[in-house]
């Protein structure tokens, strides 16, 4: 592979780099940083929808090139630049407050809506009006772990490449396909042409979660759509929905969060759509 140099703080590509923490640039170049092994393994292997790889550049501190060596290997096979770096300059490329020596640049990756109503979905995470970037990314982690076949994120949300978005979802973010930008009105019109049920998740919901599971109503293809993380779900987005369904709450809590309440929705979803052992 050869041995980089070591990088200039002042070079032009940690310059350009560092300017992807802000969102106007990002668009502008349709690249974002991706940081820690997690998320720079699960980069250096994908492919966007073109084919090309995901992973152009990637910044590696002497120390986490040694230690992570099948990475950066994986890296120099997807055609990325790899510097090595002093640890001052992947702290001031980074976002967070102890790099984890690796930081990734990265095109951007979401999908066409299109695309994904053509695959057939049978379980979709729909984050309306989520302001969070963490929030948006611990979800589209969780609807990673319950099997979903895609997220959309909608225009009243956060950025899918804001950099705790992508930390949050700890390498999900490259595990299933993402559609932005999706008004909500379409995304839900979209959804239920293709055969997909919406349920809008809401503590104040008419119906309850428990109640559907026993009634064998969720067994098909299936969207859930999640609000804000303060103020839930307008009632304009309310009444999209096929029913509008409450996590139970059995203890004394006053309510769960975003994550928590996503997370056991698309889980009910997933188990209820899963063939029934048989015995024997």
């Amino acid at each position: 592979m050869g041995i980089p140099e070591l990088i200039s703080p002042r070079s032009p590509r940690v310059a350009a780099a560092r300017r992807l923490a802000r969102r106007n640039f990002r668009g502008k170049e349709r690249r974002f940083i991706a940081e820690g092994p997690q998320a720079v393994r699960e980069a250096a292997v994908h492919r966007g929808d073109d084919g090309e790889p995901t992973l152009t550049e990637l910044f590696a501190t002497v120390e986490a090139a040694e230690r992570y060596a099948p990475i950066i290997e994986a890296a120099h096979d997807a055609g990325a630049r790899v510097h090595l770096a002093d640890g001052d300059v992947l702290a001031d490329v980074s976002q967070t407050v102890t790099p984890q020596g690796l930081i990734g640049v990265c095109r951007f990756l979401d999908s066409p809506f299109e695309s994904i109503l053509a695959a057939r979905p049978k379980l979709v995470a729909v984050l309306a009006h989520v302001r969070d970037p963490g929030n948006a990314g611990t979800v589209l982690r969780c609807a990673d772990a319950a099997g979903a076949d895609a997220v959309v994120l909608t225009d009243a949300s956060v950025d899918l490449y804001n950099p705790k978005s992508v930390r949050a979802s700890v390498g999900s973010l490259f595990h299933l396909p993402v559609a932005v930008g999706v008004p909500v009105e379409q995304a839900v019109r979209g959804l239920r042409a293709a055969g997909v049920r919406i349920l809008a998740a809401d503590g104040a919901g008419a119906d309850d979660l428990d109640d559907e599971l026993d009634a064998g109503t969720m067994g098909g293809p299936t969207a859930w759509v999640f609000g804000n993380e303060a103020w839930g779900l307008p009632e304009e987005t309310r009444a999209l929905a096929d029913a509008v369904v409450r996590v139970p709450i059995h203890g004394k809590a006053e309510s769960l969060n975003l994550a928590t309440a996503a997370a056991v929705c698309l889980y009910a979803s997933a188990r209820a759509q899963r063939p029934r052992r048989t015995a024997g």
